[in-house]
């Protein structure tokens, strides 16, 4: 059975020849770095998330890097966020030498949970970064009158959450700051590294913009430090093309996911579940089991794919074992023992759903 689990060859024969077409006008234009096509993205993508700016950079880790740069957070800062996230979230909070703090998720969602937000916060704490997980948004109404409350900023990781609203509103564009990544096997990927931050606010569009750019306000004039972190011309040619069909992709990403709720109830597995307030966009479809090494194994007999995210979290990763030292996090730590993600993409058939939740099915038997 050829079933890939993220199937990027079907959704780029699917869109070939506009692809081609728009990476072939950059091409002929000569203009590869901060030009019309990243404009064109930039002000396309604004629109679809009814945000103000969008700031073209190079990866999402970047985006979160420059994200509280902007904001002035640095040493003696602390930022609450997760460790049920891919490390760059973190990473960001330690690169730009502030103290990352790190609070418990909600086990249905697997977002912060906002019950144990307050409690952490400090006469440091700078900003709350939201990781909208696997494409489910964090509780937003709480996370920002929290924010307001305690005069904090609110950074939101939508780096899995292209297109995922909450009370109908597109996250990303619901904080202070919101920051995209464009990896490939995105929702909405680049063909390449890319990643973009969004904001309202003008100011702070203007410090992203220069510190993308080493702090350049003309060719050769620089007030600040920056870095180079501009997403290429190319890269926003493919993103404007997909773009416009990221919403058919995520309607099938979510058809496909009722369909496996359908097929798997009654079995001993924990589903993804879908908040009132939440439009869940799917990145991944996420099961939880006790038996999960023994069911990934059974899929791969049966040639199915399937991939654990994250099966370590942040605090016990080596990296930050010294930050973090006895600190726990059972929800946190009880979710990665058991999580796993099946295939959910938009060129899934209904057959191939069916084989997979027969699959999972016979090792209940």
């Amino acid at each position: 059975m050829d079933m890939p689990f993220v199937d990027l060859k079907s959704e780029y024969s699917a869109i070939r020849a506009e692809v081609n077409e728009s990476i072939n006008l950059v091409l002929t234009s000569g203009s590869f770095i901060l030009g019309q096509q990243l404009e064109r993205f930039e002000s396309e993508f604004a629109d679809y998330i009814q945000t103000k700016h969008v700031v073209g950079v190079n990866s999402g880790s970047d985006a979160l890097l420059l994200a509280l740069w902007a904001l002035g957070i640095g040493p003696g800062d602390e930022v609450i966020t997760v460790a049920q996230t891919f490390i760059s979230t973190v990473d960001a909070i330690t690169r730009n030498a502030a103290k990352p703090v790190l609070v418990d998720i909600d086990p249905d969602t697997y977002c912060i949970d906002t019950g144990q937000i307050e409690s952490h916060i400090t006469a440091k704490t700078k900003a709350i970064i939201p990781v909208h997980l696997y494409g489910h948004p964090a509780d937003m109404g709480t996370i920002l009158d929290l924010a307001k409350k305690h005069n904090l900023y609110v950074i939101e990781d939508a780096a899995q959450a292209h297109g995922a609203e909450y009370k109908r509103k597109k996250v990303g564009a619901l904080g202070h700051i919101g920051c995209f990544s464009f990896y490939p096997a995105k929702n909405l990927g680049a063909y390449g590294d890319a990643g973009a931050v969004v904001t309202n606010d003008d100011h702070i569009a203007e410090k992203l913009r220069m510190l993308r750019d080493y702090g350049r306000t003309g060719k050769y004039s620089h007030d600040f430090v920056g870095i180079n972190s501009r997403m290429d011309e190319i890269q926003a040619a493919v993103l404007s093309v997909k773009l416009k069909y990221l919403d058919r992709w995520n309607d099938k990403r979510r058809k496909i996911a009722d369909l496996y709720r359908k097929l798997l109830a009654g079995l001993d597995l924990t589903v993804p579940t879908e908040k009132p307030y939440a439009k869940h966009v799917y990145h991944q479809f996420v099961l939880r089991s006790d038996n999960r090494d023994a069911l990934i194994d059974r899929l791969a007999q049966k040639e199915i794919p399937a991939q654990i995210h994250y099966p370590i979290p942040v605090h016990k990763q080596k990296a930050y074992a010294h930050s973090f030292t006895g600190l726990s996090l059972p929800v946190t730590e009880r979710v990665c023992s058991q999580q796993f993600s099946i295939p959910v993409h938009p060129w899934l058939t209904d057959e191939q759903v069916e084989l997979i939740a027969a699959a999972l099915r016979d090792f209940q038997k």
